[in-house]
């Protein structure tokens, strides 16, 4: 069966917040729809902060009487640009994506805006393809207030163990930015450095056991996110070290901020995922009429200053984790502290 007529058969229509709906139509049919058609695709849907993402931007676009059909590249970028082709022969009337290689979708990204297809780069930036629009967190931030929050708990002169994302994801380029303009001002120790390649979780669990089995002491570990920091508290945890070394993530996934109710992970980043995918939405649907969303920030990815919608994130620790998560109704306050009698 060829490419083309693969995705047609796998197109995913409109993924309502009450689950995931997929229409299965004969190749010869084609999406219809008597208002705008966004084709979305994603990196992944793996992790818990993506499937938010996608139910949060369906829903707003619904409701502004539009349609999304959603494609998952499962970290394949040439998946991924087989997918976005596919949007432009439909004849999308735009295109947003979480790219899972900054620097292989530029291409496919100047082909759609040659068929007159806004495109918006959602929450990772694509190099040297000048998309429309960037909607994304400020990145270097994150960084920083995860490096920041290491300082603080980690003992001074302690070494710490960093375990980055993805090297081809560019949010992962500007954390790291942040990070070390903390760490380098600081009397803490990077004593090993490594990447989650494809954001694979399991590179914590194994950086954490291969530097405890060589004898390696630290007491703190940078994860660059919380799915990361699942696997270096599982390692922790075969060696009886969980919740004796500082662990940082990003995502306020569900599992982390129980960890950190519960002691074994010390904090995360909180990126709102609602206001992200929103804003999002309403900007697509905003340059397809033709009105370029307002922002006063623009963003270089190598070759072109982008349009660039920055929001703010949030360090969370057990200290303003109602205050902040269950303040936002990001996650409910009995799940978070299903483990422990709740305060």
């Amino acid at each position: 069966m060829g490419i083309r007529k693969t995705l047609l058969l796998g197109i995913t229509c409109m993924i309502m917040l009450t689950g995931c709906h997929t229409a299965e139509a004969p190749a010869e049919t084609h999406p219809t729809s008597s208002g705008p058609r966004i084709g979305l695709s994603f990196d992944s849907l793996v992790i818990e902060r993506w499937q938010r993402d996608r139910d949060t931007f369906v829903s707003r676009f619904k409701e502004l009487g539009g349609e999304v059909y959603v494609q998952n590249a499962n970290g394949d970028p040439d998946r991924q640009i087989e997918q976005i082709n596919y949007f432009i022969d439909e004849k999308m009337d735009a295109i947003v994506i979480i790219c899972a290689d900054n620097g292989r979708l530029t291409n496919s990204v100047k082909q759609a805006k040659a068929a007159g297809i806004p495109v918006i780069a959602y929450d990772r930036l694509i190099l040297n393809a000048d998309v429309d629009l960037f909607v994304s967190f400020n990145n270097e931030k994150v960084g920083a207030l995860m490096a920041a929050s290491l300082v603080e708990h980690v003992p001074e002169y302690g070494k710490i163990l960093v375990v980055f994302g993805s090297p081809v994801d560019g949010n992962v380029n500007e954390a790291e930015k942040g990070f070390w303009k903390v760490i380098d001002k600081s009397t803490l120790q990077v004593m090993d450095k490594q990447y989650a390649i494809m954001w694979k979780e399991e590179t914590g669990f194994q950086a954490v056991s291969d530097n405890l089995q060589k004898g390696n002491t630290f007491d703190g570990i940078y994860c660059g996110n919380d799915a990361i920091a699942s696997q270096a508290v599982k390692a922790l945890s075969e060696h009886r070290k969980a919740g004796d070394v500082w662990v940082v993530g990003q995502d306020a996934e569900l599992i982390a901020c129980q960890r950190i109710v519960e002691g074994t992970q010390g904090m995360t980043v909180y990126k709102s995922i609602v206001q992200e995918a929103k804003i999002a939405a309403e900007a697509a649907y905003a340059l397809i009429q033709g009105e370029p969303p307002e922002t006063t920030k623009t963003i270089f990815d190598g070759t072109y200053k982008v349009p660039y919608i920055e929001l703010d994130p949030v360090a969370v620790t057990r200290e303003n984790m109602d205050a902040v998560i269950v303040g936002d109704n990001y996650h409910l306050k009995e799940e978070i502290y299903m483990n422990l009698e709740q305060p």
